[in-house]
């Protein structure tokens, strides 16, 4: 009897001591979409290598602002996300690799890098396909960790870009 109860007591204990790591690990999955009517080019700076014909080097800032129906985040609506990045594209073919920033209604801010695959579709079009990890946060998003990837349409020289976000996190 002492040992079905010692045993109990055991079980309980750890059960009560790993609970934190459990809530804390429970992951949470968001998928939305931003339209190109969302985002603006506020930057970009293209240098041509020189190279072969079509060899750009392209510097770039994309600001998205999202409203009333923008997805919650650890309780927290998304308001806006800055995206900073550099491309090595041919033709509008190949990698770029990007920083973000995303903003929350309460100011609290994650981070993100991700790389980013670019295929021309002709005419001065793209699609994208990024994937990345969260590296941090501020607030209660400094613990904040996860994983990034999103695609859509782009169109650089005319400043329009949209795109389908997939972001799976938990906090450490």
């Amino acid at each position: 009897m002492f040992r079905n109860i010692a045993l109990g007591m055991t079980i309980t204990l750890a059960m009560v001591l790993t609970a934190p790591v459990a809530i804390a690990q429970q992951k949470h999955h968001i998928s939305y979409d931003t339209p190109a009517t969302q985002t603006v080019y506020t930057q970009q700076h293209v240098i041509d290598v020189g190279d072969i014909p079509g060899h750009q080097a392209r510097l770039f800032e994309i600001r998205r602002t999202y409203g009333d129906d923008a997805p919650l985040i650890n309780g927290s609506r998304l308001k806006e996300q800055w995206t900073r990045g550099m491309s090595d594209y041919i033709d509008n073919n190949g990698p770029a690799l990007i920083y973000n920033v995303w903003i929350l209604e309460n100011g609290e801010k994650f981070f993100v890098r991700t790389s980013l695959v670019a295929q021309s579709s002709g005419d001065g079009k793209l699609t994208n396909m990024t994937s990345g990890v969260i590296t941090g946060g501020t607030g209660s998003l400094a613990r904040i960790r996860g994983i990034i990837s999103s695609h859509g349409p782009s169109e650089p020289k005319a400043g329009l870009n949209a795109n389908q976000t997939d972001i799976d996190y938990w906090m450490e």
